[in-house]
């Protein structure tokens, strides 16, 4: 996220704010978002956001239906300003006049394991393989792939330590042996490079100092898709959605998988479980059990 420098003049509500997200953990993704989505508010009071009045609130998620702004994005903008009322400005009153609407939520695209092999062997050099199928074989956030340092690899437990998930939340991610392998390789071609340092990002971006950017990251798995011939609308989320959908179809529990995937409820997991096709083709139906259809058995005569 882009700070202002020190000659640029900042408010002291935008500095508190900034202090809360700093101090929760946030990202730097969740940050512009919510620095950028409490700017439309005080955009359409033509006023600072900490002069709000309940009736305020009302009209301005009233314009935004009526513009034809899309739900999700509208939730957005409620979690935002539910955290500016609540934590910054400690106006839980107000919090509670925002509304979150309920939608439908599309069922996530998933590659089969070919596709996922096809794509990982598109990429073009050893990092981008590599982050790609850390995205993949711990089922990560792009941003978390994105954030991951060399020393949050611990080969001994085998696990990847995530410190900056979602929310700020920490939480250990499985390491395989093949990614272990993986990554021992990309270790001594990015030192040989002179990209790795010991203490630095274990995926660097142009600048050794600065992690690789998640946009990049998507360009990253839209061309490796595209050179894979792969029709599918694919993003990074594509691989941690295969990540958990392959899970699922191998019989692995749901609760572990919500562990892995740092999920606060269970309900998002199962999510999983309307496009684990193969789960789907294993299940015997109970009609099939009354053998009303069976195709009839030819004579040994016939």
């Amino acid at each position: 996220m882009q700070y202002p420098s020190i000659e640029t003049p900042i408010s002291p509500l935008r500095q508190q704010l900034i202090d809360d997200m700093n101090m929760r953990r946030f990202s730097r993704e969740t940050q512009r978002n919510y620095l950028r989505d409490i700017g439309r508010l005080a955009t359409f009071l033509g006023r600072s956001p900490d002069t709000a009045t309940a009736d305020d609130l009302r009209r301005f998620q009233i314009e935004q239906q009526n513009d034809g702004v899309p739900v999700p994005t509208m939730n957005s903008i409620v979690s935002a300003l539910r955290f500016l009322f609540t934590q910054t400005l400690d106006r839980p009153d107000l919090a509670r006049r925002l509304v979150r609407l309920a939608h439908p939520r599309n069922l996530p695209v998933v590659l089969s394991r070919d596709e996922v092999a096809r794509l990982l062997n598109a990429t073009t050099c050893l990092k981008h393989q590599a982050a790609l199928s850390v995205a993949y074989g711990a089922g990560l956030r792009v941003a978390e792939v994105s954030m991951l340092k060399v020393t949050d690899v611990d080969s001994e437990r085998m696990l990847l330590r995530v410190e900056r998930g979602k929310g700020g939340r920490y939480r250990n991610a499985m390491l395989s042996e093949d990614l272990l392998t993986l990554l021992r390789e990309w270790w001594k071609v990015g030192r040989q490079q002179g990209e790795m340092h010991r203490d630095g990002w274990l995926f660097p971006g142009q600048h050794a100092m600065k992690p690789i950017s998640t946009r990049q990251l998507y360009r990253v798995v839209v061309e490796a898709a595209r050179a894979a011939d792969i029709a599918k609308r694919v993003g990074p989320h594509t691989l941690r959605h295969s990540f958990a959908t392959h899970l699922l179809e191998d019989g692995t529990d749901i609760r572990i998988i919500q562990v892995l995937l740092g999920h606060a409820k269970l309900n998002n997991t199962a999510l999983y479980a309307k496009v684990a096709t193969k789960t789907v083709r294993t299940v015997t139906s109970p009609l099939d059990k009354l053998g009303l259809f069976k195709p009839e058995e030819a004579s040994p005569d016939g």
